[in-house]
């Protein structure tokens, strides 16, 4: 018995691998247990956390190659604990994974987020916050408003009001204004995980192996970084056609609401709630708007109210050339705006049409940000069409340390409070010991398309059900007009509930 204890002794104790003696009171019982093993072999047994890691020459060979943890590991027993840098890493600085981020400092955990914008084809890139905050709701918001006041500018001469300058609209006093608030809000969130002791990186996360990250900036400067737990917040991008011009010429909505010009006669490609909200405050600018349509409006959607918006965006001014797609894109003209050539093709035929434009919007949908990431090194599955990720009903992926939220699930919402609420229930979850799981699956879900009113005294909202089952089951759907709440600083609409 004592020789097989001595030998045990020359089992390596790394720092931090949890491969640490027993206290003196417990050797007698550990004694006992280690004795029957090392009677059983004439050669000496290695134990660590009262665990057989192997006879004699396995524990030498794993001391030698310092990887008695993965000898522990191989013999069926709990993997020992590890040190890392971050009890959690959030990859992802948008809504959903800043909310997680937040939360988990309540429990006090050492918490990282990792942001990083790759720019667009064209160079725009923003600060913290996510889609949502820099090129989404926010400035979609704002710049609806900015529609609706020339609206009222023009409507108060019925009411009296007397001015003799002709109604203008400047398109960089708006951005101009737009991006200030937005860099404001940016600066907050920074401020806001300061105060919350959560460190942020502006650097681009990617998996390299286990339980670790590797974080490049925007000089290219990489460091390693490893957690006990990541959450996988990375978002959307807009998808571009795969046509030749499209990512030299054309816009997404990354770009539109910081274009330093405006954008003149404007093709928007697309029949997504993204591609008809921005042609609907365009128009409402006083801009000539058309839309492209591949089939049908707003995919996905209750037809009957996406063929109503329609109807009513074509009586305020929004040309729709529908059943056609571009093939090329030619630049005419450079300039700010400059001129370019839309060639299409018919969906339903050979036919080819051409149009001039100053500007071309592609707004078909967007993709997920997965698959450069290094998920492949972790192990963690994705869907190969989509990009998507798929989740249990408590955000965890198939590797059972890493979570994800937001857009990139499968099969899930994608809407900026389903992130926030996601995030926030899943560390409360994970760190102190909540058992909700999101119940919003199971509801009915409105989903408001922001279109510009003629009356100038509110937006109109079409709230649209995200279900072809919902007459069927005895539903009415409705549209209606709803006010904006508005901001001291700067007016930008807001929708609570429909």
């Amino acid at each position: 018995m004592g020789s097989a204890l001595r030998k045990s002794k020359a089992v390596r104790q790394a720092p931090g691998s949890g491969l640490e003696r027993r206290p003196a009171e417990g050797a007698q019982k550990l004694q006992e247990g280690q004795s029957e093993v090392a009677a059983e072999t004439p050669q000496p047994a290695g134990f660590a956390q009262e665990k057989q890691i192997g006879d004699h020459e396995k524990t030498l060979k794993a001391n030698k190659e310092d990887k008695p943890q993965k000898l522990l590991e191989m013999n069926g027993n709990t993997a020992v604990p590890h040190s890392y840098d971050y009890d959690l890493i959030v990859i992802g600085g948008g809504s959903g994974g800043l909310a997680a981020a937040k939360e988990a400092a309540k429990y006090e955990k050492k918490v990282m987020v990792l942001d990083f914008v790759t720019p667009t084809p064209l160079g725009n890139s923003w600060g913290l916050g996510g889609t949502c905050v820099n090129v989404g709701c926010i400035p979609k918001k704002l710049m609806h408003q900015a529609a609706l006041l020339g609206q009222a500018l023009q409507d108060s001469r019925k009411f009296g009001w007397q001015f003799t300058e002709e109604v203008k609209h400047n398109w960089m006093t708006m951005t101009e204004s737009v991006q200030n608030y937005i860099g404001s809000l940016n600066w907050g969130y920074r401020v806001a995980l300061r105060e919350k002791k959560v460190t942020y990186e502006n650097a681009y996360g990617e998996f390299v192996g286990p339980h670790t990250v590797k974080a490049t900036n925007k000089r290219g400067v990489e460091k390693l970084y490893t957690a006990e737990r990541f959450l996988i917040a990375t978002g959307e991008r807009p998808r571009y056609l795969g046509i030749p011009g499209d990512k030299e010429y054309c816009i997404s909505s990354d770009d539109l609401f910081s274009l330093p010009y405006c954008p003149g006669k404007t093709l928007v490609v697309g029949a997504s709630y993204v591609a008809l909200e921005c042609a609907g405050f365009l128009v409402g600018l006083g801009l000539d708007v058309t839309v492209m349509v591949r089939s049908i409006l707003l995919r996905g959607f209750d037809q009957d109210m996406a063929n109503k918006i329609g109807e009513y965006m074509e009586e305020h001014g929004i040309k729709f050339i529908r059943e056609f797609v571009p093939i090329k894109v030619e630049q005419i003209e450079e300039g700010t705006p400059g001129r370019l050539k839309v060639i299409a093709k018919s969906t339903n035929g050979n036919e080819i049409i051409e149009g001039e434009y100053n500007t071309v919007l592609i707004a078909i949908g967007r993709d997920s940000c997965t698959r450069n990431i290094g998920l492949d090194k972790v192990g963690v599955q994705i869907n190969e069409k989509t990009g998507k990720i798929p989740v249990n009903d408590e955000e965890q992926t198939n590797v059972p340390y890493i979570y994800a939220v937001g857009d990139i699930l499968q099969d899930k919402l994608e809407l900026t409070p389903v992130a926030i609420q996601a995030g926030r229930l899943l560390v409360q979850r994970l760190y102190g010991g909540a058992t909700t799981k999101k119940t919003w699956l199971g509801r009915l879900l409105h989903q408001c398309v922001f279109l510009r009113d003629s009356k100038g005294d509110g937006a109109r909202l079409f709230s649209v059900i995200q279900s072809a089952k919902t007459r069927s089951n005895g539903l009415k759907l409705k549209h209606r007009k709803i006010p904006f709440k508005h901001k001291k600083k700067l007016l930008y609409g807001e929708c609570d509930q429909v």
